[in-house]
């Protein structure tokens, strides 16, 4: 189950949905909503696409690792690690987005927020305000700095107001596979049909490493 902001303990399915794009420089958005704690696979697919998927052996919920679900991403590729992942929504340009919650920037956020309380919070909540800077030539030669002088507390206004009325948890917006459905696009991946093709291509964004 996904978490509301103040109960983050501080320690990624074809949908339509739309991701939030960090680009080099300054960057903005308001987070809204729960946040939804997750240990994510990276497998290649056709293409070399890296594809997203859930650790079945960890729990959303208690944000730990229980081993109470069969994990056929770790049957299929012993050797392979999964790594942190904390998505949440967004607001931006007057439009819900799902965001990746890059984790320097999010420890960034959490530390800020001892101070500035919930940034998540309608009434008092604040904008995220922070750069991206490319520090090398390799993908994930990337630091995120949280401008935190610019980050105040603000009042969302009536249009953003709305777009909460229709917002969903997110875990109607990622809902966890169950590991028949797992081991099933794992086989299409492996034997290379088709597998790919049925991850939302959006999904590739939202979750790249950098």
């Amino acid at each position: 189950m996904a978490i509301q902001f103040n109960q983050h303990k501080g320690a990624a399915q074809k949908s339509n949905i739309t991701s939030y794009q960090y680009t080099d420089g300054d960057n903005s958005f308001r987070l809204v909503g729960d946040i939804l704690a997750r240990y994510v696979y990276w497998i290649k697919g056709e293409n070399d696409k890296n594809i997203p998927l859930e650790c079945l052996s960890f729990d959303r919920n208690k944000e730990t690792f229980n081993n109470m679900e069969k994990d056929w991403v770790r049957e299929y590729y012993p050797d392979l690690k999964c790594g942190w992942s904390y998505a949440t929504q967004c607001i931006e340009d007057g439009q819900v987005k799902v965001v990746n919650l890059k984790k320097k920037l999010w420890e960034q956020i959490i530390t800020a927020a001892e101070d500035l309380g919930d940034p998540t919070d309608p009434e008092t909540g604040w904008d995220i305000y922070f750069k991206r800077v490319s520090t090398g030539p390799l993908p994930y030669n990337v630091e995120y700095q949280l401008q935190a002088l610019k980050c105040k507390p603000r009042a969302l206004d009536d249009d953003e107001l709305a777009l909460l009325e229709e917002l969903k948890s997110m875990d109607e917006v990622m809902p966890r596979p169950t590991a028949d459905a797992q081991k099933e696009l794992l086989d299409r991946i492996r034997d290379n049909v088709g597998g790919a093709e049925e991850i939302d291509e959006t999904i590739e964004d939202e979750f790249k490493i950098a």
